[in-house]
């Protein structure tokens, strides 16, 4: 994790990324950040939330970092390009709006995100 969080320049953001990425490796249903922090033993919930929220810190080089060390693994033989969308209550989360949501297949207050896959035989 030190590899793929060294794009951060303090040490006390390279540790609460370490914990928030074993967070979400952990066997467990919910990835929220309560979750997360109730089963890892250094859990913070107010630092992992930090982390996520408020940190200053440039995600591109992590991401990068996390592609370039996935993508070989998984050889990929194409890339599958597709949306998502989560029904939401109330306003309070980014990017909410009335719009086409295709979980409920019909027009509802929802969030919609892009995903990108590597896709091969084995992943």
């Amino acid at each position: 994790m030190a590899d793929v969080f060294a794009s951060i320049p303090r040490k006390d953001q390279r540790a609460k990324g370490d914990c928030y990425l074993r967070g979400l490796m952990m066997d467990g249903r919910r990835k929220s950040i309560q979750a997360m922090a109730s089963r890892l033993p250094d859990g913070n919930e107010q630092n992992l939330q930090q982390f996520v929220n408020q940190s200053t810190w440039d995600p591109v080089p992590v991401r990068r970092r996390i592609a370039k060390r996935l993508v070989p693994q998984i050889g990929a033989d194409a890339w599958a390009v597709d949306d998502v969308s989560f029904p939401k209550d109330g306003r309070m989360s980014v990017g909410v709006a009335p719009q086409y949501c295709g979980a409920l297949g019909k027009q509802a207050n929802c969030q919609v995100a892009v995903s990108v896959h590597a896709v091969s035989d084995t992943a």
